[in-house]
């Protein structure tokens, strides 16, 4: 039976010269629970890794779209110019708002800006191509010619990939991780550009109607391997994947904390982690925050919780307060300046 393993991370300054560095960021470990289908899991020393499950998790994430992952964590804003988009629907369904919302993310400290024209939130339904297309175009080529902070597309169709790429983009962020539309995969490939591949069980339309895993945590990992595989096969390295284990898409609050709780072993995929948590109903559920807007205090608990982690991208509606924390939570657990009157 396959062997899984989950590095137990650490981020403290005081390192152990024979820890491991995780993705070759800010984490560390020494240590590795060992899990698998048929047995309870065991934890060990590092030394029992195979090389290459030691090389994923060890080597360090390419730069994505120009933006290093492994000093510091990096913000992705969230641009939803629709009328129905769970948190804020209809709020920058204007391209002048949805522009005007870019810039400001952007100026509170996002390192991207992801636009999407269509709503996935559970029950959503689909969105013809040619509206997605003229809701979005406009506000990425805004966006992306103003600036150097890079701006994804999220759709899961190629249609509108080509004509964001076209307008500016430079990253595809597809939540059915290229299942959709079996012309997605192609398209990236022939435009060189990243890709985000995200873990959804069902369609958005019916995706929470009593989701099941025999092992959420495993089950997700498995099919982003194979969603991996799939892009690497289409002409896609590795080194240009992000995977998403998609909090929220098909999963329980349950699913999602099983996720959340094990969130290293997805750095044994060997690609960068994009983590989206803002405002999401688990939250709400957990932190009583029946309201989206009220779910900020709960989404940074979350990010912080998967920084820790190692994910080097954290997608949120809420820059600002998020950037605040992240700045606090690195100048805490990130290297010790030198001391007054010490040596160097």
């Amino acid at each position: 039976m396959t062997a899984y393993y989950r590095p137990l991370v650490q981020t403290d300054a005081a390192r152990p010269s024979e820890a491991l560095p995780l993705a070759g960021g800010w984490g560390w470990f020494t240590h590795v629970e060992v899990l698998r289908r048929d047995a309870s899991p065991r934890i060990t020393s590092t030394e029992v890794l195979p090389p290459d499950v030691r090389d994923r998790l060890c080597a360090a994430r390419a730069p994505l779209a120009g933006l290093t992952l492994t000093d510091t964590p990096r913000l992705m804003g969230i641009v939803n110019v629709t009328p129905d988009s769970f948190s804020d629907g209809g709020q920058f369904l204007a391209a002048e708002a949805a522009i005007a919302h870019g810039r400001q993310l952007r100026s509170e400290g996002a390192d991207i800006l992801d636009i999407g024209g269509e709503s996935t939130r559970p029950g959503a339904v689909e969105v013809s191509e040619a509206d997605e297309i003229a809701r979005t175009a406009p506000v990425i080529a805004a966006l992306a010619a103003e600036s150097s902070v890079p701006v994804s597309i999220d759709t899961r169709k190629a249609a509108v990939a080509a004509r964001a790429l076209a307008e500016g983009a430079a990253i595809i962020n597809d939540v059915s991780a290229m299942g959709f539309d079996p012309e997605m995969a192609a398209t990236i490939a022939r435009a060189a550009v990243p890709v985000c591949l995200m873990h959804a069980q069902g369609l958005p339309d019916t995706m929470q109607r009593d989701p099941r895993y025999g092992d959420a945590l495993l089950d997700v990992y498995d099919a982003l391997e194979a969603a991996i595989s799939r892009a690497e096969a289409a002409g896609i390295p590795r080194t240009r994947i992000l995977a998403d284990p998609g909090i929220g898409f098909g999963k329980t609050t349950a699913h999602n904390l099983d996720l959340l709780r094990g969130l290293s072993l997805f750095h044994g995929l060997g690609c960068a982690l994009l983590i989206g948590v803002s405002r999401k109903r688990f939250i709400g559920e957990i932190g009583a925050a029946p309201e989206a807007a009220d779910r900020v205090h709960g989404s940074i608990a979350v990010a912080l919780a998967a920084v820790a982690q190692g994910a080097q991208i954290i997608r949120v509606h809420d820059v600002a307060a998020t950037r605040q924390a992240l700045s606090l939570h690195r100048a805490v657990t990130g290297p010790r300046e030198t001391r007054q009157g010490a040596d160097p």
